[in-house]
C-alpha cells in the first residue's frame, strides 16, 4: 500500500528528479515508511511505501534481473502466492518476497493481458525499458484511485490529485463542467475530476505511451448474463463460499490487521469469517456520536458489541463528538475533491482511531450494492403495490406526500422522507426512479441554481445506464452503481480516508470474483418479498443471529441535517451567505437560500444539497484559493465564536 505517482515527457527531455519528489511529497501519509523513483529519459516513477507485506525487502521501485522493467505498485495482490509459484515454474526468479513483484514478471511472462491474472485492488506504473514504453492501469473495482495530467508536453500521473498540482506550471482551476453533475450527484464521476485538466483514469482501464502515443483502453466489464436456471439453495451455497475464501484471501499481511465493526450485515459477515481463519482474536474497532436524538440514531455500538461477543474479538469502540468546524477543511484537503457523503468524516475518525493499533483494515464496504442492500432498490417493488391502490386512493396519497414533514435525523419524520420519496418515484420509469433516490439535487434544481448552466454538461448517471444490461431493473441499478458511486463515492473516501491516517483498506466484498457472481444472479432472488439483501442473509444465516441480519439498516454517516440545523448552522450561513456566494461566482444565491429555508423548516431534507455547496466553498478556500486547511479551519471557527 502506498502512493504511486509519475512523469513522461513527450518532448523527450530527461524527467527531473525534484518533480518526483514534489509529487511525493504531497502524499507522505500514503507511505510514511519508505520512498523511492527511477528515471530512464523522459520517463519518472516512483512512491510513496506504507510497509504491509515483505517490510524488509518489498523497497520500490522494484526491477527484474537485467533492470529492464521496473515497477511501482499502490495496493495489494491477494494471489501473489499462487502467481508467485506459476512464475517459479516459467523460470522467473524473485529478489523479494512482497507481492508487488509478481505484477513485474506477469508482465514479462503475458504482456497486457497479466492484468487478467492479478486478485487485488491496486494501482501501478510499469516502464518497459526494452520498448521505452510506459503503462499504467487501475483495478477492475476501481478500490484504488488514479489522477491523470496531460498536455502537450507531458502525461503526469497519481494516486492523489494533489500530487499533479505540485508540477511547475499547473494552473489550479475549477473544471466548471463537472458542477451540475456534482451537485446533482454530491460527487465528481470518472473520468472528470474537480480541477480543469486532471481526470480520473477509470476503474479497469490501461493507459500506455509507447512512441508519445498515448493508448488507452478498458481490460475489464461487469457481466451481463444473469444465470436464471441456478436454485435458490445452490447460489447461498457459492456465496457463502465465495464470501469466506474472499476474506480469507484479504488476511495476508505481514502486519497487525483489523477490522471495521458497525454491527450490520457486511462488517458482521467480515468479522465472522476472518474469526474462523485466524489464530487470534480479531480486533475490531467501533464509533458511535454523542450527543441527543439525532446522534442516538446511527449509534451502533450495542450491535457491535453483540457481534464482537459472538465471535469473541478484542473489540474497541470510541463515542466521539467531533469538532467538525475543524475537521472539514483538513479532510477535504486529503480528499482532493469536495463530496456530499458524511460518511468521510465517520471513515476518517474511526480510521484514526484503529491506526492506533493496527496498519490494515478489513471493511463492509460494497455488499449493499452487490446484493441489494439500499432502499432504492425497493422502489419497484413499492411502486408495483402503490398501483394497485384505487385511484382515488393514490390521488389523495400523493397529495398528502407533498404536504408531509421531512427529516431524516428523526425516527418519525425519516419515516415520512422515505414515504415521500416512494410516493413521488411511483410513477415513474425504473432508471429516473433511480435517480430520484439517489441525487443529492434534481437536475432541475441545479439548473435553477447555477448562474452559467452548462448545455451538454456531462450526465455520468445517463452514460452509466447506457452501458447497463437490461436484464433485470435490480442488476440494471447495481451495474450503475459499479460505474459510478462505488467508485467515485464509496471507495474514493474510504481510500482518502484510510489512507490520510496511513492506515490500509481493504474490501473483501468487492473481490472481483465475487462482484462477478453477484452480478449473474437474479434480482428477484437478491430482493425478494420486500427483504433487501435475501439471499446474502440466507447465505449468512449459519454464521449471523436473525436479529443482526435482519434488523433495521442505517448507513456509515453523521447526523449532519441536524448539525447543520444546530453546530454548524453560522457557518453554513456564512459560507452561503450573499456575499460569500457573490464573490465565488457560481450561483445564484436566492435559489440557496430556499434550499436553507426549507431545511431550517422540515419541509424537505436538504442535508446532502447544502452539505455539497458547504464543502464545495470549503475545498475552493482550500484548492482555488490556495489556503492552508488550517487557516480555513481557524476562520470557520471565527463564524461560532
Amino acid at each position: 500500500m502506498c502512493g504511486i505517482h509519475g512523469l513522461y515527457r513527450f518532448d523527450g527531455q530527461r524527467v527531473e528528479p525534484a518533480m518526483l519528489s514534489a509529487m511525493g511529497d504531497r502524499t507522505v501519509h500514503r507511505g510514511p515508511d519508505d520512498e523511492g523513483q527511477h528515471i530512464d529519459g523522459p520517463c519518472g516513477i516512483a512512491m510513496r511505501r506504507l510497509s504491509i507485506i515483505d517490510l524488509a525487502g518489498g523497497h520500490q521501485p522494484i526491477s527484474n534481473a537485467d533492470d529492464s522493467l521496473w515497477l511501482v505498485c499502490n495496493g495489494e495482490i491477494y494471489n501473489f502466492r499462487e502467481l508467485r509459484d506459476e512464475l517459479q515454474e516459467l523460470g522467473f526468479r524473485f529478489k523479494t518476497g512482497s507481492d508487488s513483484e509478481v505484477v513485474l514478471h506477469a508482465y514479462d511472462a503475458f504482456g497486457d493481458e497479466f492484468v487478467h491474472r492479478l486478485n487485488g485492488m491496486f494501482d501501478f506504473a510499469l516502464w518497459d525499458g526494452r520498448r521505452k514504453r510506459l503503462l499504467i492501469g487501475r483495478d477492475r473495482i476501481g478500490v484504488k484511485p488514479l489522477y491523470v495530467l496531460q498536455d502537450g508536453q507531458r502525461l503526469a500521473f497519481a494516486t492523489e490529485a494533489k500530487a499533479l498540482l505540485a508540477l511547475p506550471g499547473v494552473s489550479v482551476e475549477l473544471d466548471r463542467a463537472q458542477l451540475a453533475s456534482y451537485l446533482h450527484l454530491g460527487y465528481a464521476a470518472a473520468p472528470g475530476s474537480m480541477f480543469k485538466g486532471v481526470r480520473k483514469l477509470p476503474p479497469a482501464t490501461l493507459l500506455a505511451i509507447e512512441n508519445n502515443q498515448v493508448k488507452e483502453w478498458r481490460y475489464w466489464r461487469l457481466p451481463t448474463a444473469i444465470e436464471r436456471s441456478v436454485s435458490e439453495a445452490e447460489w447461498i451455497e457459492r456465496i457463502k463460499a465465495r464470501l469466506e475464501e474472499s476474506v480469507r484471501m484479504q488476511m495476508v499481511s505481514d502486519v497487525p490487521i483489523g477490522a471495521f465493526l458497525s454491527g450490520g450485515v457486511d462488517s458482521s459477515a467480515v468479522v465472522g469469517f476472518m474469526a474462523r481463519h485466524s489464530e487470534q482474536p480479531i480486533r475490531t474497532y467501533a464509533i458511535g456520536f454523542e450527543g441527543g436524538v439525532a446522534e442516538n440514531l446511527y449509534n451502533e455500538l450495542p450491535y457491535a458489541r453483540q457481534v464482537s461477543q459472538l465471535f469473541g474479538t478484542e473489540h474497541h469502540e470510541i463515542v466521539v463528538k467531533p469538532d467538525v468546524v475543524s475537521l472539514l477543511p483538513r479532510l477535504l484537503w486529503h480528499m482532493d475533491e469536495p463530496v456530499a457523503d458524511t460518511a468521510f468524516i465517520t471513515t476518517y475518525l474511526v480510521s484514526e482511531f484503529a491506526r492506533r493499533d493496527v496498519k490494515v483494515i478489513l471493511s463492509g464496504v460494497g455488499g449493499d450494492e452487490l446484493f441489494g442492500g439500499y432502499r432504492r432498490y425497493l422502489g419497484g417493488h413499492y411502486a408495483e403495490r402503490f398501483h394497485r391502490l384505487p385511484g382515488f386512493v393514490r390521488s389523495v396519497a400523493r397529495s398528502v406526500a407533498n404536504r408531509l414533514p421531512s427529516d431524516r435525523h428523526s425516527g418519525l419524520l425519516n419515516t415520512l422522507r422515505l414515504a415521500k420519496g416512494f410516493i413521488a418515484s411511483a410513477d415513474m420509469d425504473a432508471d429516473d426512479r433511480y435517480r430520484s433516490y439517489l441525487q443529492v439535487l434534481a437536475r432541475d434544481v441545479v439548473n435553477g441554481m447555477l448562474l452559467d448552466p452548462l448545455a451538454g454538461a456531462p450526465d455520468p448517471l445517463a452514460g452509466a445506464f447506457a452501458g447497463a444490461g437490461r436484464n433485470d431493473d435490480l442488476n440494471r441499478m447495481f451495474a450503475v452503481d459499479a460505474e459510478t458511486q462505488l467508485p467515485d463515492d464509496l471507495l474514493l473516501l474510504t481510500d482518502k480516508m484510510s489512507m490520510a491516517v496511513s492506515l490500509e483498506c481493504r474490501v473483501p466484498l468487492l473481490d472481483h470474483e465475487l462482484v462477478e457472481l453477484a452480478a449473474s444472479i437474479p434480482g428477484s432472488l437478491k430482493v425478494k418479498g420486500g427483504r433487501l439483501k435475501h439471499l446474502m442473509k440466507e447465505s449468512l444465516s449459519s454464521l449471523l443471529p436473525g436479529d443482526i441480519l435482519d434488523r433495521k439498516k442505517r448507513g456509515f454517516g453523521t447526523p449532519m441535517g441536524a448539525w447543520l440545523k444546530r453546530d454548524l448552522a453560522p457557518v453554513l450561513r456564512q459560507l452561503l451567505s450573499k456575499e460569500s456566494v457573490a464573490r465565488r461566482g457560481l450561483f445564484r444565491h436566492d435559489a440557496i437560500a430556499a434550499l436553507m429555508a426549507d431545511h431550517e423548516a422540515n419541509r424537505a431534507d436538504g442535508t446532502d444539497g447544502l452539505l455539497s455547496l458547504m464543502n464545495l466553498e470549503i475545498w475552493s478556500r482550500i484548492y482555488l484559493d490556495q489556503r492552508e486547511p488550517g487557516d480555513v479551519a481557524a476562520e470557520l471557527k471565527s463564524y461560532t465564536q
